[in-house]
């Protein structure tokens, strides 16, 4: 039995969780039944000072098995050092923008004054969602990252069918697909590379989407062993459950967890303890590192705990950090 934790949640506001299929509270309902103490806090309440620590203002919460209200605050501290806790879990819901990159600055200072924080803030730095994949070509299909309209003409020629989409796209937003006709190629270019300031991930259109984009776990990099296919729904070409798409959790493939088994061998020892995989057929598109989702989905449809086997991995990285 392991001793009970503190555990620090940067997330979003806790009234806005949506808690019959948020990933965050499945995790803190599981570490309240192991009687750890949770606290919480937001970016925005973050802050360093000279000579001082990172502190955050933080809320001490108990759970209360009610829908509606489903937390109370326990205790308020107006600026608590970070590193008091035995764990920070990053958990703040994406866009990478700005602040977002500020904030993960902020927990790598926490992690010099002796805080474990997981995901590791220099591995979501590092690997950015769409760009993650790119250190696995042998998983991906043809995919082009360009500014160059021209680039994204000659792609288009080529594989006739592509899918267009911006780096800080989340949730399907701003995915654009252009079928052999080339309708439209040109003004969604323009759209999305802002006549050539900002970069566009270009893909091969992939027949398999139909069958679902499935969110494959990896968490202390070993695969849940079920993932969730995501599935477009009506004339939309997006899985993602924020679009619309329908989730159905399924066994993995074998492909899935070759892929699934390669990339968390990797990713793992560089401090990404929970991964978030999205693949479409035989084929890697995403590598999800922020904020990865489908936590109740999997577990409602098939009956393995994936909470549970966070919060293991969890603990036992504790564990490891204090033996260091």
């Amino acid at each position: 039995m392991n001793p009970p934790l503190t555990l620090l949640f940067v997330a979003d506001p806790l009234e806005s969780f949506k808690i019959a299929k948020d990933t965050s509270f499945a995790m803190m309902r599981e570490a309240a039944r192991r009687g750890h103490t949770l606290l919480a806090t937001e970016p925005a309440h973050m802050a360093w000072q000279r000579g001082g620590q990172v502190v955050a203002q933080t809320r001490e919460i108990r759970l209360t098995g009610q829908p509606d209200t489903w937390f109370e605050t326990v205790a308020v501290h107006a600026a608590r050092p970070v590193c008091h806790s035995d764990a920070v879990v990053m958990r703040k819901d994406p866009p990478f923008d700005s602040e977002y990159f500020y904030a993960t600055h902020l927990l790598s200072q926490a992690e010099r004054e002796g805080a474990r924080v997981f995901n590791s803030p220099q591995a979501l730095r590092d690997h950015p969602e769409k760009l993650a994949i790119l250190e696995f070509p042998e998983f991906i299909p043809p995919t082009l990252v360009t500014r160059s309209a021209a680039d994204i003409r000659a792609f288009h020629a080529e594989h006739r069918d592509i899918i267009l989409k911006p780096l800080d796209g989340m949730g399907g937003m701003g995915i654009f697909r252009v079928g052999p006709d080339g309708l439209n190629l040109g003004s969604i270019t323009e759209t999305l590379n802002r006549d050539g300031a900002q970069s566009v991930m270009v893909q091969r259109y992939l027949p398999a989407i139909t069958e679902g984009d499935k969110r494959v776990l990896v968490i202390g990099g070993e695969p849940v062993p079920h993932g969730l296919a995501r599935i477009p729904q009506g004339s939309e070409i997006r899985g993602n459950l924020a679009a619309g798409g329908k989730g159905v959790a399924k066994p993995l493939t074998q492909r899935d967890e070759e892929i699934a088994r390669a990339v968390g061998a990797r990713l793992a020892p560089r401090g990404l303890l929970l991964i978030g995989l999205d693949v479409i057929g035989d084929s890697l598109t995403e590598i999800n590192v922020t904020s990865p989702t489908c936590f109740q989905e999997i577990s409602d449809q098939t009956g393995f705990d994936v909470p549970r086997r966070f919060v293991d991995a969890l603990e036992a990285a504790v564990a490891a950090a204090v033996r260091r």
